[in-house]
């Protein structure tokens, strides 16, 4: 067989992908033919052409010498079956990013130990900044803005658009500059409360986010970029906690 693996690998099973193969070399053939072809028993061979005809890529021709007859419909349909099984591998992915924050929880329970995540690169940023996204609890987050419009803004972008689609509230603490107070003016404070604290020396070029016993961390640099995940209930707490004396001790900042 020469398409066989192939076939297998955008999603026939091998049955499926014998018959087919089958087809495309025979032509205009009947079951038998597939049997002999294939070496499938002629039942098989029968449910897998049936499969085949609902997935678009056989046709049965009838009442030609009273013998059921079957030919390969053109192979784009092929791209189809890829499209469907990428569309299915999403789905999946979408409901694995919604409970694997409970399984992580439930997996640092029996083994005792935290959970660590290294990310590098701007990919490695955007799924740092996303992994906040399947949150069960309002994310605290300390940030240098304009790091952040410097080195990831379409980043940032589209992570506060989906935080803003899945109203996921947020507290943050920036530092107080100019630059931040005129980005702030168009920000998406819906769903974003936000307090400014007085500038540091040396702007720290770190974004820090606590959610759902986690701490993630990126650092933002012309050099390297670095994310950090860290899911530890008593990590989580300390954090959670001084974030939440810090954010009522600062006062409310007038844009």
């Amino acid at each position: 067989m020469i398409y066989e693996q192939f076939l297998i690998q955008i999603g026939l099973s091998k049955e499926q992908a014998s018959v087919y193969e089958a087809l495309i070399q025979g032509g205009l053939i009947p079951a038998r033919s597939i049997t002999h072809k294939t070496g499938i028993k002629r039942g098989m061979v029968y449910k897998v052409l049936e499969q085949l005809i609902e997935m678009g890529l056989v046709e049965k021709k009838e009442n030609i010498a009273k013998i059921a007859m079957f030919f390969p419909l053109h192979p784009n349909g092929l791209r189809k079956i890829l499209e469907k099984r990428d569309q299915e591998i999403k789905a999946v992915e979408t409901s694995l990013n919604s409970v694997i924050n409970k399984i992580s929880s439930d997996y640092n329970l029996i083994s005792g130990k935290p959970n660590v995540q290294f990310f590098e690169g701007l990919e490695g940023m955007k799924k740092v900044l996303d992994d906040s996204l399947s949150t069960q609890t309002e994310i605290y987050s300390y940030a240098d803005i304009e790091s952040i419009q410097k080195y990831i803004p379409d980043i940032n972008t589209e992570y506060v658009k989906k935080r803003d689609k899945f109203n996921i509230k947020k507290k943050a603490i920036l530092l107080d500059t100019p630059f931040a107070r005129n980005f702030l003016k168009d920000y998406f404070k819906n769903v974003t409360d936000i307090k400014l604290i007085k500038t540091l020396a040396v702007p720290f070029q770190t974004v820090m986010q606590i959610y759902d016993n986690k701490v993630s961390y990126i650092t933002l640099s012309e050099k390297e970029m670095i994310g950090i995940i860290i899911e530890d209930k008593r990590i989580y707490n300390m954090h959670k906690d001084l974030f939440e004396y810090t954010w009522e001790t600062t006062p409310e900042t007038v844009f």
